[in-house]
């Protein structure tokens, strides 16, 4: 369980500065109507990201079961990273806008950050991505899996409650060519887990074990 959870902490703190219009809106949200309003509008961001994540670890449950005996179906999972850091990494960068909450009270707060959420369906996609990618290095144990992934948003939640605080700061900090630059980060290192997956798929067990290497990127 230790283990699972050392390995989960990195994952989180990568998804909390995944750049998009929930970031920019979550920092304009603590920066303009202060922590709590933060809060609100993050919670229901994460709320979205776990019924996602509920939902992508079900209708995964299938291939889940079935990867030890059809690891061809890893190359699922590693297209489905692999598109997404191709689409991060040729995103165009768009100039920052002035996304200000609406003037609603904290309940309005959380739906909409639910709702921005809750609507990018790559969001899902990451997710179900995810779930085929660390699925059979949990051995696909439902306990191991609950502790993982409630280890990833915890630690995304975390440091999202850092950003709130720090969200004049950090708006002061990100300008555009850094925006981009981080972008392309993240795009790189989901390309490199998706090709990872997908060679995982062509090659023998005893000759690439996925554990090892999420351990060793960890």
């Amino acid at each position: 369980m230790i283990e699972d959870i050392q390995a989960a902490i990195p994952l989180g703190l990568l998804l909390s500065f995944m750049i998009g219009p929930v970031f920019f809106v979550l920092l304009e949200t603590g920066a303009t109507k202060g922590f709590r309003a933060g809060v609100c509008f993050d919670i229901g961001v994460i709320i979205a990201d776990i019924v996602f994540l509920v939902i992508a670890y079900f209708s995964s449950y299938q291939l889940l079961e079935n990867l030890s005996n059809e690891p061809g179906l890893f190359v699922f999972g590693g297209m489905i990273l692999l598109v997404y850091g191709i689409y991060l990494f040729a995103k165009k960068a768009k100039k920052k806008t002035a996304a200000r909450p609406s003037k609603g009270g904290y309940v309005a707060l959380f739906i909409k950050g639910f709702l921005l959420n809750f609507i990018n369906i790559g969001v899902l996609a990451f997710w179900l991505g995810l779930i085929i990618v660390v699925g059979p290095s949990l051995e696909n144990d439902p306990e191991r899996m609950l502790v993982f992934f409630s280890t990833v948003i915890l630690v995304y939640f975390g440091t999202d409650l850092m950003k709130i605080l720090l969200a004049k700061q950090l708006k002061r900090y990100l300008t555009i060519e850094r925006i981009v630059l981080i972008t392309k980060g993240l795009g790189i290192v989901l390309i490199i887990c998706g090709i990872v997956l997908i060679t995982k798929g062509f090659l023998p067990k005893e000759k690439f074990d996925i554990k090892q290497e999420i351990e060793r990127i960890s």
